[in-house]
């Protein structure tokens, strides 16, 4: 690592803490405050934060790389996931900030299914509590596994050094300040991650020389590169776009929505975001198309080696980051990579740890659990999470990963469609609920690890589906009286329209 790189990430790591020890003093009255940052976020820090949350490394090395090896065919996937985001705002984000509240000030995702269900036997939240346990320590898991071969491949460091020096810095600042920090700190990563994406594709144009000699570059090294259909099929690009189908059952992205100060900031928020979204996605897909031109005539020899490895390509951040800008501003710029992975990371350990603080223990251990107590809890639960997370990376297996990969489709369709129906239709019960959200998971299971011949279509849409249709049908079959929900809608409604 040359040194001037060393002391951004240092810098970088060092105002992570700060943020921590500062939301510490904003965190310790009680597990309102821990959890969902006494619903008092604004709707900046709610839009990054839900957006850096989301993204993780994929967007400054998968996305890049995948455009780099494919051309503009690869961005299929970012259409599908900027349109879902943007459906989450419209359909999701304003009804489930308001019925939360209206709903016992439910402040996790799994109470929230309770009360609305007026479930007194526990089985939606116990059911629910169980996937979000399972997955996210896992998806936890992953991020770390992502945050040490980042050390690994970027600064010739040992994969466990990396891997304890990632995890020690989201675990100190996650732990210290709870979900006021985890949102701050996706805030300042957030806005690192957009500045890196959007000055890099400009630097590009002008060392090559402008937008039509970019373009002109990548037509001659292969025209097909500029075409959106090429090498798609039609299940393909439907598979793709149905990546925005997830967005309706992801627990830290709906957590940052029951957050929020007021409804009436989530307008607000939904314009800050998405076009933070816009600007990343796009530019991390402009580094990926602008790379071939950059090395098609700068490094020829380099160019052949990422056109050889998918591994290799998924680096073109790193590369050009460091090929164009004083390691001072490239180290800033490689930073971005450990905020995305960084800011991942903490958004699903305390949404684990505040599943098995409000879930578990107080639901099912103490219910009686004074507030001392049940911060005591929480902050336990973020260790205890992340040192199951810590050991699962330390020797990655594929299994483990090849499950995470599926972890968005299983949140999806497990999530989803309860969380739209619940919000929307005020004749779902909770006995639809739970059998369309098992059923949703246990669809997208089966596709995944069950041989047949349609794996080219994306297991979250029949598993989103039949979930949703399950939901209905069973729903139908035992309504029998709205229970108070009427007058909980109708509460809702006038909380939207203030």
């Amino acid at each position: 690592m040359n040194i001037y790189e060393g002391i951004s990430i240092g810098l970088y790591m060092v105002l992570m803490i700060l943020i921590g020890l500062y939301s510490y003093r904003k965190s310790t009255a009680n597990t309102e405050e821990f959890l969902l940052g006494g619903r008092s976020l604004g709707a900046a820090v709610t839009a990054l934060s839900a957006g850096a949350s989301d993204m993780s490394g994929w967007l400054l090395m998968g996305l890049p790389g995948a455009m780099y090896l494919s051309g503009l065919s690869a961005s299929w996937i970012a259409i599908g996931l900027t349109f879902g985001a943007f459906m989450n705002y419209i359909l999701v984000a304003p009804r489930l900030r308001a019925y939360t509240e209206v709903a016992n000030n439910a402040i996790t995702l799994p109470v929230y299914f309770e009360n609305r269900f007026r479930d007194k036997s526990q089985l939606l939240k116990i059911a629910a509590s169980v996937l979000i346990l399972i997955f996210f320590t896992l998806y936890t898991s992953a991020g770390m596994v992502s945050g040490g071969r980042l050390f690994e491949s970027a600064f010739n460091m040992d994969y466990t050094t990396g891997l304890m020096v990632t995890s020690a810095v989201v675990v100190a600042y996650t732990f210290l300040g709870g979900f006021l920090a985890v949102s701050l700190t996706d805030f300042v990563q957030g806005a690192i991650m957009v500045l890196a994406l959007v000055i890099l594709p400009i630097v590009m144009i002008m060392e090559l020389g402008g937008l039509g000699e970019t373009f002109s570059i990548i037509r001659q090294k292969n025209p097909d590169y500029l075409d959106l259909f090429k090498g798609t099929t039609t299940v393909g690009i439907v598979s793709l776009l149905a990546w925005g189908f997830g967005y309706f059952g992801q627990p830290h992205i709906l957590v940052r929505f029951m957050a929020i100060d007021k409804v009436s900031q989530l307008k607000k928020a939904r314009n800050i975001g998405i076009s933070w979204m816009i600007f990343t996605v796009g530019g991390a897909m402009l580094v990926g198309l602008f790379g071939i031109a950059y090395l098609n005539k700068n490094d020829v020899a380099m160019m052949s080696q990422f056109d050889a490895s998918k591994e290799m390509a998924e680096t073109i951040f790193i590369y050009l980051s460091r090929i164009l800008f004083h390691p001072l501003i490239g180290g800033f710029l490689l930073s971005a990579i450990l905020a995305a992975v960084m800011s991942t990371i903490s958004s699903q350990l305390l949404v684990t740890a505040s599943s098995m603080t409000e879930d578990i223990y107080k639901a099912l251990l103490h219910k009686q659990a004074s507030a001392s107590r049940m911060l005591i809890v929480s902050r336990m639960s973020v260790l205890l999470v992340a040192l199951i997370a810590i050991l699962l990376s330390l020797n990655p297996q594929d299994s483990i990963l090849n499950l995470v990969g599926n972890a968005w489709a299983g949140f999806g369709a497990a999530f989803g469609p309860v969380v739209l129906l619940s919000l929307l239709w005020r004749k779902s019960t909770r006995w639809g609920a739970l059998s369309g959200m098992l059923t949703g998971g246990i669809v997208v299971l089966l596709w995944v690890y069950v041989p047949h011949d349609y794996k080219e279509l994306y297991e979250i849409i029949p598993g989103f589906f039949a979930g949703l249709l399950v939901n209905v049908l069973v729903s139908l079959a035992t309504y029998k009286s709205d229970d108070g929900i009427t007058e909980e809608f109708d509460k809702m409604e006038r909380m939207l329209q203030e």
